[in-house]
Protein backbone atom coordinates (compact mmCIF):
# COMPACT_ATOMS: atom_id res chain seq x y z
CA UNK A 1 0.00 0.00 0.00
CA UNK A 2 1.09 3.83 -0.07
CA UNK A 3 2.38 6.00 2.39
CA UNK A 4 1.47 9.53 3.36
CA UNK A 5 2.75 12.73 4.70
CA UNK A 6 0.18 14.52 6.43
CA UNK A 7 0.38 17.91 7.06
CA UNK A 8 -1.12 20.71 9.47
CA UNK A 9 -0.68 24.46 9.81
CA UNK A 10 -2.60 27.92 10.06
CA UNK A 11 -2.01 29.94 7.54
CA UNK A 12 -2.62 33.28 7.41
CA UNK A 13 -6.30 34.07 5.89
CA UNK A 14 -4.96 37.23 3.53
CA UNK A 15 -2.17 35.13 2.06
CA UNK A 16 -4.30 32.44 0.71
CA UNK A 17 -3.59 33.23 -3.28
CA UNK A 18 0.75 33.32 -1.79
CA UNK A 19 0.06 29.91 -0.23
CA UNK A 20 -1.79 28.15 -2.79
CA UNK A 21 1.02 29.61 -5.14
CA UNK A 22 4.08 28.03 -2.91
CA UNK A 23 1.46 24.74 -2.72
CA UNK A 24 1.65 24.43 -6.47
CA UNK A 25 5.39 25.01 -6.60
CA UNK A 26 6.24 22.54 -4.09
CA UNK A 27 3.43 20.13 -5.56
CA UNK A 28 5.03 20.37 -9.03
CA UNK A 29 8.20 19.22 -7.53
CA UNK A 30 6.62 16.40 -5.49
CA UNK A 31 5.30 15.08 -8.77
CA UNK A 32 8.66 15.12 -10.44
CA UNK A 33 10.28 12.94 -7.79
CA UNK A 34 7.50 10.35 -7.25
CA UNK A 35 4.71 11.54 -5.97
CA UNK A 36 1.19 9.73 -6.58
CA UNK A 37 -1.02 12.80 -5.15
CA UNK A 38 -0.93 16.12 -3.34
CA UNK A 39 -3.84 17.50 -1.92
CA UNK A 40 -4.29 20.87 -0.24
CA UNK A 41 -7.62 21.95 1.79
CA UNK A 42 -8.12 25.47 3.03
CA UNK A 43 -10.47 24.95 6.11
CA UNK A 44 -13.86 25.56 5.63
CA UNK A 45 -15.47 24.05 8.54
CA UNK A 46 -12.57 23.60 11.47
CA UNK A 47 -14.45 24.03 14.62
CA UNK A 48 -12.69 25.61 18.17
CA UNK A 49 -12.16 22.64 21.07
CA UNK A 50 -12.02 22.82 24.13
CA UNK A 51 -9.65 19.70 25.08
CA UNK A 52 -8.92 19.12 21.02
CA UNK A 53 -9.05 20.53 17.77
CA UNK A 54 -6.88 21.56 14.65
CA UNK A 55 -7.34 25.12 15.35
CA UNK A 56 -5.99 24.39 18.94
CA UNK A 57 -3.57 22.28 17.78
CA UNK A 58 -1.53 24.74 15.48
CA UNK A 59 -1.93 27.58 17.87
CA UNK A 60 -4.89 29.21 15.00
CA UNK A 61 -4.86 33.33 15.46
CA UNK A 62 -7.90 35.15 14.75
CA UNK A 63 -6.59 36.16 11.17
CA UNK A 64 -5.71 32.56 10.58
CA UNK A 65 -7.13 29.26 8.24
CA UNK A 66 -6.22 25.97 8.77
CA UNK A 67 -4.55 23.98 6.07
CA UNK A 68 -4.65 20.31 6.00
CA UNK A 69 -3.07 18.48 3.32
CA UNK A 70 -1.20 15.22 2.14
CA UNK A 71 0.87 14.17 -0.03
CA UNK A 72 0.40 10.31 -1.40
CA UNK A 73 3.88 7.92 -2.03
CA UNK A 74 4.00 4.76 -4.01
CA UNK A 75 6.47 3.28 -0.42
CA UNK A 76 8.13 5.10 2.05
CA UNK A 77 11.46 4.49 0.65
CA UNK A 78 10.44 6.71 -2.23
CA UNK A 79 9.01 8.96 0.32
CA UNK A 80 12.24 8.90 2.30
CA UNK A 81 14.38 9.61 -0.95
CA UNK A 82 11.91 12.08 -2.51
CA UNK A 83 11.76 14.35 0.60
CA UNK A 84 15.54 14.70 0.32
CA UNK A 85 15.90 15.74 -2.93
CA UNK A 86 12.71 18.15 -2.32
CA UNK A 87 14.84 19.94 0.52
CA UNK A 88 17.97 20.19 -1.87
CA UNK A 89 16.04 21.46 -5.09
CA UNK A 90 16.89 24.86 -6.38
CA UNK A 91 13.09 25.85 -6.82
CA UNK A 92 12.26 25.11 -2.99
CA UNK A 93 15.87 26.95 -1.78
CA UNK A 94 14.75 30.11 -3.99
CA UNK A 95 10.92 29.90 -2.30
CA UNK A 96 12.29 32.59 0.74
CA UNK A 97 9.20 33.64 3.29
CA UNK A 98 6.72 30.83 3.73
CA UNK A 99 3.54 32.20 4.27
CA UNK A 100 3.27 30.25 7.47
CA UNK A 101 4.65 29.90 10.80
CA UNK A 102 6.22 26.75 10.13
CA UNK A 103 7.21 26.49 13.85
CA UNK A 104 3.26 25.37 14.46
CA UNK A 105 3.37 22.91 11.44
CA UNK A 106 1.94 19.32 12.95
CA UNK A 107 3.33 16.57 10.29
CA UNK A 108 3.92 12.83 10.28
CA UNK A 109 4.22 9.96 8.01
CA UNK A 110 1.81 7.28 8.06
CA UNK A 111 1.41 4.01 6.53
CA UNK A 112 -1.67 3.26 4.79
CA UNK A 113 -3.81 0.40 6.41
CA UNK A 114 -7.02 0.58 4.43
CA UNK A 115 -8.29 2.87 1.35
CA UNK A 116 -11.40 2.14 -0.23
CA UNK A 117 -11.73 4.19 -3.38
Amino acid sequence: MNYVDGFVIAVPTAKKDTYLHHATVAAQVFKELGALEIVECWGDDVPEGKVTSFPLAVKRKEDETVVFSWIAWPSKALRDAGMKKFMDDPRMKEMKDMPFDGQRMIFGGFQVILEKK
